[in-house]
């Protein structure tokens, strides 16, 4: 398995795997796949397109897409110290085998070496427990939940907020 950042001609397997996110687990995101859709391939490029600030790391097993996930920083001067997590998805043929644990991994290598960054959040959903197991054995905590944070076909989603503080990762 190769784990890198992801590049602009990688837009038409991300937005394929992502699409199939979206229809495999729509409860899991804010977005849905009738609103991602129709992005033009010049969006999707945008949207994975590396900066300082973020990147979108991709698994791939013989050349093939099977777990994505985004990373951003938060770009306000007062919140430049955190950084958040966006659109984790495994393949649901790769789950189980420790694609999700080294993808994190990786990112949370990659975002580690931005300087002044002191912390990551994510959110899940709080009956994932799949997901939020994986995020606790990286080390990420549940600091609340938000009620109804999601509504998907008249089903409301409540999700749990977690965060990585590196400072504990880096013993300070």
């Amino acid at each position: 398995m190769i784990i890198r950042i992801l590049e602009e001609n990688d837009a038409k397997a991300y937005q394929e795997l992502r699409l199939k996110a979206l229809q495999t687990n729509p409860e899991a995101f804010g977005s849905t796949y009738e609103q991602e859709l129709n992005y033009s391939a010049e969006q999707v490029a945008q949207r994975i397109s590396s900066t300082n600030t973020k990147f979108t790391l991709g698994a791939f097993i013989e050349d093939k897409l099977i777990a994505i996930v985004t990373f951003i920083r938060d770009g306000n001067l007062k919140t430049a110290h955190k950084g958040n997590i966006y659109g984790m998805y495994v393949s649901s043929e790769h789950r189980g085998m420790g694609v999700g644990k080294r993808l994190l991994k990786e990112l949370i290598v990659f975002a580690g070496k931005l300087e002044g960054l002191e912390q990551m959040n994510l959110t899940v959903v709080s009956d994932n427990i799949a997901a939020k197991k994986l995020y606790e054995e990286l080390g990420f905590t549940i600091f609340g939940t938000e009620k109804r944070a999601l509504k998907y076909s008249g089903v409301y989603y409540d999700e749990d907020l977690m965060v990585l503080e590196f400072n504990n990762l880096r013993g300070g």
